[in-house]
């Protein structure tokens, strides 16, 4: 049995997330879907991280295991052939048989957009988050190193729907990056001309659900003056989601790129 890891990319405004659902449209699903076609096989494929619902990827990373004899290239071509135009293979190769795209993660980097313009160009907005309103820069900046570091993220995450799994599953998370950057943006939007972009970026070892949006949420009430950067200390210690901001929209969240100790863990 071979083990065959793609790199994909994807927008994911029409899609109800990565994972499989009964009855939804997903990255994973639709996946599943044509290598049933190239191999005769319903194979499983599993992801580095668990995107949701109208989030995007610049290089998610997925492995599946076939029998099937077609070389990485070819896949990658058929794959693309196939596949909807919203998700594009990157990059395809055989690596060894106890590669597992999620479970030998060391990294994944996140990036949130927030387009700072009064008009958002069509080529654009699926992908960022629209906020012309008054934002502190600096206090968002000084609130985001605060999550640098061994955390209890429970103030900072989403229920996983059951009580029973929320009082198991521990919520510590070490983040390794955490910042905002001013990006210039020069897409043309009518005669309003180029617009300012506030990039958050955020690499970690692993992330809760709606983890990454609740944190850029809260740093928003930040930049409106709704709590103090030392503020988030405290939040950490209350392990209560109801205090921290809101769950920012997805559409602004790509998740892109993933760390592994061998970079490729190729047989060739």
């Amino acid at each position: 049995m071979r083990n065959i890891k793609i790199i994909i990319a994807y927008d994911g405004t029409e899609f109800s997330g990565w994972q499989a659902q009964p009855g939804q449209v997903t990255v994973q699903g639709v996946l599943t879907d044509v290598l049933e076609k190239l191999t005769g096989r319903r194979p499983v494929n599993y992801a580095a991280g668990r995107t949701d619902a109208g989030v995007h990827a610049a290089g998610q990373v997925v492995n599946f295991k076939t029998q099937a004899t077609m070389a990485p290239v070819e896949f990658q071509r058929a794959l693309n052939a196939l596949l909807p135009n919203t998700i594009r293979v990157q990059s395809a190769e055989e690596v060894s048989p106890d590669f597992h795209s999620r479970r030998d993660a060391l990294a994944k980097t996140y990036r949130y957009r927030i387009f700072r313009g009064r008009v958002v160009s069509p080529f654009l907005w699926r992908f960022v988050h629209q906020d012309s309103m008054d934002l502190d820069f600096d206090a968002m900046n000084e609130a985001a190193r605060h999550f640098v570091g061994e955390h209890d993220f429970a103030s900072f995450a989403a229920s996983t729907g059951s009580e029973e799994d929320d009082r198991e599953r521990s919520t510590i998370r070490m983040i390794y990056r955490s910042e905002w950057q001013r990006v210039q943006n020069t897409e043309p939007v009518n005669s309003i001309g180029p617009a300012e972009e506030w990039v958050y970026t955020v690499r970690g070892k692993s992330f809760l659900r709606y983890m990454v949006r609740k944190m850029v949420g809260t740093m928003v009430d930040a930049g409106r003056g709704k709590l103090a950067p030392t503020d988030l200390p405290e939040l950490f210690e209350q392990r209560d989601r109801t205090k921290s901001g809101q769950t920012m929209p997805p559409q602004g969240l790509c998740l892109e790129n993933v760390e592994y100790r061998d970079p490729t863990n190729s047989l060739l």
